[in-house]
């Protein structure tokens, strides 16, 4: 009798076991299928993102009044870009202080739009103001003033920095 009460609890642990395993592997199937499940929702979710930030710049900055302000470093420049500060028509528009990383990427050609706004047609002031250390770690600080003609259509200026000047590449 103690050998077959014996079989008969072996038996019944070996089928409860089982059953756990076989819980244990529908629920592994179904983590994973609610893993790409999840996955497709952020993906979608990224997508929309990107569609409304999309449409928001096309509704706030519509192209026959936009204007976009790009800085970038002349080739060759050492110099250390602290910050860019931007006024249009006597506003300022836009301040940025630059990261060790932000100024290396500049150095390696990149370009950084630091604005996007809209303006009328015609005639406006920029200003752009610049404030750095140069290689001997003296003091630079410069200020240069132009006129940027605006027409119908979106406007694009980059303002080119050096250490001893300040130039504008109207397009």
């Amino acid at each position: 009798m103690n050998c077959w009460l014996r079989g008969v609890i072996l038996g019944i642990s070996l089928l409860i076991l089982s059953v756990a395993a076989y819980g244990q592997e529908i629920s592994k199937e179904q983590i994973k299928g609610l893993d790409e499940q999840v996955q497709e929702i952020k993906s979608d979710v990224l997508s929309i993102a990107a569609g409304l930030n999309q449409l928001e710049e096309k509704l706030l900055y519509p192209s026959n009044t936009q204007v976009a302000v790009f800085v970038s470093l002349a080739s060759g420049e050492t110099f250390r870009l602290d910050s860019v500060d931007i006024q249009l028509d006597g506003k300022p528009v836009a301040h940025h202080i630059y990261t060790f990383k932000e100024l290396e990427a500049l150095r390696n050609g990149g370009v950084q739009r630091i604005y996007t706004g809209n303006i009328r047609s015609g005639d406006h002031n920029l200003e752009v103001s610049v404030i750095g250390k140069s290689s001997g770690d003296v003091d630079l600080q410069k200020t240069n003033r132009f006129k940027v003609n605006k027409d119908v259509g979106p406007k694009i200026v980059e303002i080119s920095l050096a250490s001893q000047s300040i130039t504008l590449k109207d397009r």
